[in-house]
């Protein structure tokens, strides 16, 4: 039994290869043998293409709006970043009560 090696395709080479055959009308047998790809994951392709397509028009022109996980990380990210201006002044406060005791 021979081993094949794995290919993998970024989604950019996989919508340039759909492309050939959608736009181009080339035939999905030539395509499958030019890129040694099985006709399977080819038409397994272009499910994905079709099922996930509108993605590609949502919020077009506009900003997306945040997930909530990402409010929560700009909220935590404001915390820290009061924490770090907090604990600056605290520090600052101490080393000047230190220089007037003559601790320092």
């Amino acid at each position: 039994m021979s081993q094949t090696e794995r290919r993998h395709f970024s989604g950019e080479d996989k919508v340039k290869i759909l492309r050939l055959h959608l736009l181009e009308g080339k035939a999905v047998s030539d395509l499958c043998e030019q890129h040694k790809i099985n006709p399977s994951v080819f038409y397994q392709w272009q499910r994905t293409f079709f099922e996930q397509g509108a993605r590609a028009f949502e919020g077009s022109g506009q900003p997306r709006p945040e997930t909530k996980l990402e409010k929560q990380v700009e909220a935590l990210e404001q915390r820290l970043q009061r924490k770090h201006e907090v604990l600056s002044e605290l520090m600052e406060e101490h080393i000047r009560l230190k220089k007037e005791l003559g601790e320092i």
